[in-house]
């Protein structure tokens, strides 16, 4: 009897996280013009040499024009003389390649959204990666960099890092994720070993960041608005000290930062179970765990707004 109840948790947790990121999902997608409709969701193309980002040489980061997941550094950006923005590499896990209508080419679209975005090409000979990513300049926002901008890490552990590497991905200000495993006593683990509890990892995800768009508190707060941080080696039906709920600090400020939050959250009446430790060495998953929603939509964790929640009190 015990087994069917927990099936039955599980399956209910399952379909009731796919109803609401699929809320959110929708939700994100800002509304377009006529114009970008036509290129973003038909698949049109743009007039060559007449799109704003065709020449823009300013650093900062390449979004996407319909749901604002980032996409490309412009320093990945060339220009091939083809009349459209071109990149020679994207940011990791941004971007899907299907086959084209045509037949013959390769599309590229948003991983977020499924939006169009132009075609890739390869074995150009035009840089040494011998890629080009070639975009409509309608399909993109652009977000300037400040002239000191450097990128910062943070590190958490909250339950499967599936859907929390899935939440980071849609924060302004995120560069790129990665999950992997942080906190053990062994080197090098894998899946298997940190789920068989021998290695004392646990399920975390490596956010990098842009500090002039967001900061380590804001990506702090999400952090616990995206698990249940008062559950102990758990989170839904996930069971084990690997789905422990954890914020990785790096320096004293980070430290203050997240022993506030939990000071806050511990006043207005949460047990809260969330470990505060310093950072140990981070060991990036297998590939099939990166970018895994994107891949698979298949992700357990529900977003409270808790801080809102908090405000109103």
């Amino acid at each position: 009897m015990n087994y069917v109840i927990i099936i039955l948790t599980s399956l209910l947790w399952s379909v009731t996280c796919s109803a609401v990121q699929a809320k959110e999902n929708s939700i994100k997608h800002d509304k377009l013009t006529s114009e970008e409709e036509q290129v973003i969701i038909h698949k049109g193309t743009e007039r060559p040499f007449s799109g704003k980002y065709y020449e823009l040489s300013d650093k900062g980061i390449y979004t996407c024009k319909r749901c604002n997941a980032p996409l490309y550094s412009s320093d990945d950006k060339f220009n091939p003389h083809c009349g459209w923005p071109s990149f020679d590499d994207a940011i990791p896990g941004a971007i899907k390649q299907i086959p084209d209508a045509d037949g013959i080419r390769t599309e590229i679209i948003c991983n977020n959204c499924g939006g169009h975005l132009g075609h890739v090409f390869l074995n150009e000979g035009l840089t040494d990666k011998n890629v080009r990513y070639c975009v409509n300049s309608i399909s993109l926002n652009f977000t300037p960099a400040a002239q000191d901008y450097s990128a910062q890490k943070a590190y958490f552990a909250a339950g499967c890092f599936w859907g929390v590497e899935y939440y980071f991905q849609q924060e302004s200000g995120v560069i790129s994720t990665l999950v992997g495993y942080m906190g053990g006593q062994t080197n090098n683990p894998t899946y298997e070993e940190v789920c068989a509890g021998n290695s004392g990892h646990a399920e975390a995800v490596e956010v990098v960041y842009n500090p002039v768009l967001t900061n380590y508190e804001k990506l702090s707060r999400l952090f616990f608005e995206i698990h249940d941080p008062t559950q102990v080696n758990r989170q839904g039906p996930d069971i084990g000290e690997q789905y422990r709920s954890v914020i990785f600090y790096s320096n004293d400020d980070e430290k203050k930062t997240a022993e506030k939050l939990i000071n806050i959250l511990t006043e207005s009446g949460y047990k809260i179970a969330t470990e505060v430790v310093k950072i140990t060495e981070f060991w990036e998953a297998e590939k099939y765990h990166q970018n895994y929603f994107n891949n698979n939509g298949n992700a357990c964790h529900i977003r409270t707004h808790i801080w809102n929640r908090i405000l109103k009190k």
